[in-house]
């Protein structure tokens, strides 16, 4: 087998003209302008705000205040952001997160969070594929089916085939839909916000307030409601790694996903920064904090921003964001269960690479369809439900993060004190971000346990989101211990220190294309 091959000698082959690495992915199929757009993308800035940012802006302590909490949420992203740089450059593994903290803390850690990575993709896809499904609706003025649950559920089901084909189909394929996508949502994004703040400065509507400094201060927030508010901040965030997990499909494999993360989120920051302080200067923090509003600020702001014409392209810019996302959270995770796959820690058939296209096959469509097996019960038993999964997967998402940013410091531990460079960046930057995500995640399950905060629905006692995120990662614990009577080998692997002196490599960049 041409995989094989390429396993044994460590080397890229050429199969049909395409250069192949070990775990048999397309090599120097994408360049890091790619890699930045999938971090990007992944995220779906247009649908996370829109259904986001009015919370934020609900909770109590926060008001006007919404821009200072995108803020406070990207402090962690961007020190994280950091590990998953410098992690990558040691071992640019399309496992990402599970590969890294394996090396660093052994195979047990490194299992769990693979499998937190799965089970945070698999709660989101529901919603996304709901989102998709809605406003392909809302586009074409099928209002009759934007409340029927069996149009919603079937256009979920399509809307996941359709992004698992194009992800099965080949990662050029994919990288060129998420360029397409997203130019169109951030030029949609970029236009809203730049004609509310100029209608706002130069016309003063009604109930309009102009920007001020004060807004993006965190600072002047309560710590608890801060927190609480993080909470959602970190969803809006959540997904710049996807950029990462193609790393071994990508051009300077080692150096370029790893940097694309970074500006990834830097990128993230500026985009949310503009539009929340023209999406609340257009009419007040309490328009967006109503909670009609809340459900859609688009919608709520679209007519008066941007006229009738206008909110049809936020309509399509929320629809490209949702179907984006949809393919950018089972590309990472089709490539995270190959990498377990490979590194002989689940089943080895699900490693299986399809020959033409060079894509994960069983990965891909296996994650696809447990999407849709998952997706259609919480469809069918309330919109409710499926609101409290999105809350409940704050929890893998804060554990595999912060898990991520301490295996930086500790995997690189020797090299830490030879550089005042090295002890900021690669140890205490992602220490301190490790921290911050884990005392997000505890602060969570602390506060989603209380049914108030939960819709009010116990189930056995416990809330749906410590249910779905928090018992959630408990069964992930144990089917980490029933794996291990058999996959022994995987399980035998000792942790390992950075290799001295392999951060003072030079790293030879490809030239940036698409």
């Amino acid at each position: 087998m041409a995989t094989e091959s390429a396993a044994v000698s460590g080397h890229p082959i050429v199969v049909g003209g395409a250069k192949v690495g070990e775990k048999g992915l397309k090599k120097d199929a994408i360049g890091y302008l790619s890699n930045v757009v999938i971090g990007v993308a992944s995220t779906a800035p247009a649908y996370s705000l829109a259904v986001t940012l009015g919370f934020i802006a609900a909770d109590e302590g926060i008001g006007t205040h919404a821009p200072g909490v995108l803020i406070a949420s990207f402090v962690p992203m961007l020190l994280v952001a950091l590990a998953y740089r410098y992690l990558n450059r040691a071992d640019p593994d399309s496992g990402t997160t599970f590969a890294w903290t394996t090396r660093a803390f052994g195979p047990g850690m490194g299992w769990l969070n693979g499998w937190a990575i799965f089970l945070a993709d698999v709660l989101v896809m529901a919603s996304l594929g709901d989102i998709a499904a809605i406003y392909t609706f809302k586009l074409f003025g099928w209002h009759w089916a934007e409340h029927h649950k069996g149009a919603a559920l079937g256009g979920t089901v399509i809307w996941i085939l359709v992004m698992t084909w194009i992800c099965y189909r080949g990662i050029e394929l994919s990288a060129r839909v998420q360029q397409l996508l997203l130019s169109f949502e951030v030029v949609m994004l970029v236009i809203f916000a730049t004609v509310a703040l100029v209608t706002v400065y130069s016309g003063h509507p009604a109930h309009s307030v102009e920007p001020r400094a004060d807004w993006f201060n965190p600072f002047t927030v309560p710590f608890h409601d801060l927190v609480v508010a993080m909470l959602l901040g970190i969803f809006i965030y959540w997904g710049w790694d996807s950029g990462v997990a193609v790393n071994e499909e990508s051009e300077d494999p080692a150096e370029g996903p790893g940097r694309s993360a970074v500006v990834s989120t830097l990128l993230l920051v500026a985009i949310y920064l503009f539009v929340a302080a023209g999406a609340q200067s257009f009419h007040g923090a309490g328009f967006i904090a109503n909670e009609e509003n809340a459900e859609d600020i688009f919608q709520a702001l679209g007519h008066g921003v941007l006229g009738a014409v206008g909110v049809k392209f936020l309509i399509v810019a929320v629809l490209t964001s949702a179907s984006a996302s949809t393919q950018t959270t089972i590309l990472p995770t089709a490539r995270t269960t190959l990498s377990m796959a490979k590194w002989n820690a689940i089943p080895g058939v699900i490693g299986t690479i399809h020959p033409r296209y060079l894509t994960p096959t069983v990965s891909t469509w296996g994650f696809g369809l447990i999407s849709i097996a998952v997706s259609v019960p919480l469809l069918l038993i309330s919109h409710t439900v499926l609101e409290l999964a999105v809350v409940a997967l704050g929890i893998p998402v804060c554990f595999y993060y912060g898990t991520t940013g301490f295996a930086c410091a500790w995997y690189y531990r020797h090299e830490l004190l030879k550089s005042a460079r090295k002890f900021v960046l690669v140890g205490l930057a992602p220490f301190v971000g490790g921290l911050m995500f884990y005392g997000v995640g505890i602060y969570a399950l602390k506060y989603y346990g209380h049914k108030a905060n939960a819709e009010g629905k116990e189930y056995l006692g416990l809330t749906l989101p410590i249910w779905l995120g928090g018992i959630g990662m408990v069964f992930g614990f144990v089917l980490m211990l029933l794996s291990r009577p058999r996959f022994k080998q995987f399980f035998s692997r000792k942790p390992e220190v950075a290799p001295p002196g392999i951060l003072d490599v030079p790293v030879e960049r490809a030239p940036a294309h698409f």
